[in-house]
């Protein structure tokens, strides 16, 4: 192949669909290419930056791990386990620990956003406003584990994902029950589960707004512990939610690697990232569009 289009395929990876083609349809006139040899140079040039015939770019997620309190070890872990869900089911992932990712340029190359972090994320307004931005407009968001373990400060952050961390008094084999069988997320699974785990309590829980999919069995624990808070809508364990026109996921479990690498969980997020994206249909008015 002519080094010409070799090197605008290298300038064009990355960039949205319209430059690509605009990038590789000017390799191919450069050539002298009739309309034919044009078309085969094109369909060249999107297998050779992983896209599908003439362009079509596959979804991407950009998967952020900064962690400005509680580091988890299965972090790296988890970035694996991710591409690995991501090639599979035909997305990408972008993994980053970066704040200056959090702009409407690059916000805009992703169909949803992951957060698996803890703290106060040192994001100025202006890339909070991005994010939330992204999200209203119709980008998706998922949250694994400790993403409600993060920005208490900010409270719009809590009317995104849905919810805050309370304390975890459990970390052992509990039973989880399906709360929504019928809804996509989690249809594949049995009435309930055995999963060890690290079990998040959750505060300022939004369960109007939200559709529990996931459930912790409170008899599979000991509700005696001085850290336990009992609620009226109880131990949810994941939910989906709104935020403008954006589909919003999330799952208080994570912690163990044990868990990333069971293909139950890997199953849920697998669906939630579609779900997210928009590939995934909904059973209720929540998250839809």
């Amino acid at each position: 192949m002519s080094s010409v289009f070799v090197a605008s395929s290298k300038r064009a990876t990355g960039k949205s669909r319209r430059d690509i083609l605009k990038s590789a349809a000017g390799a191919a006139a450069t050539l002298g290419a009739g309309p034919t040899h044009a078309r085969l140079l094109l369909a060249t040039f999107a297998q050779m930056t992983g896209n599908s015939a003439f362009g079509a770019e596959r979804d991407r997620i950009l998967y952020f791990t900064r962690s400005d309190g509680f580091r988890h070890e299965v972090i790296p872990a988890s970035r694996d386990i991710m591409k690995e869900i991501g090639a599979a089911a035909e997305f990408d992932i972008t993994d980053s620990e970066d704040v200056a990712a959090f702009t409407s340029e690059n916000l805009r190359r992703h169909a949803a956003v992951m957060f698996f972090t803890t703290g106060e994320l040192p994001m100025d307004d202006a890339q909070k406003a991005a994010l939330t931005g992204f999200v209203r407009a119709g980008g998706g968001f998922l949250g694994v584990h400790s993403a409600t373990d993060t920005f208490y400060q900010w409270p719009e952050y809590g009317r995104l994902i849905g919810g805050y961390f309370n304390e975890h008094p459990w970390h052992q084999k509990v039973r989880i029950e399906v709360a929504d069988p019928a809804n996509p997320l989690v249809a594949f699974l049995p009435p309930a589960i055995e999963l060890d785990d690290e079990i998040y309590q959750i505060r300022n829980f939004d369960a109007g707004s939200s559709r529990v999919l996931l459930r912790l069995d409170p008899r599979s624990v000991d509700l005696t512990l001085p850290e336990v808070h009992p609620q009226p809508y109880g131990w949810p364990l994941a939910w989906s939610r709104s935020y403008g026109t954006g589909r919003v996921f999330y799952t208080a479990l994570g912690h163990e690697e044990g868990v990333w690498r069971d293909p139950r969980f890997q199953h849920l997020i697998r669906n939630a990232a579609l779900w997210a994206m928009g590939k995934l249909p909904t059973s209720d008015g929540l998250g839809g569009r």
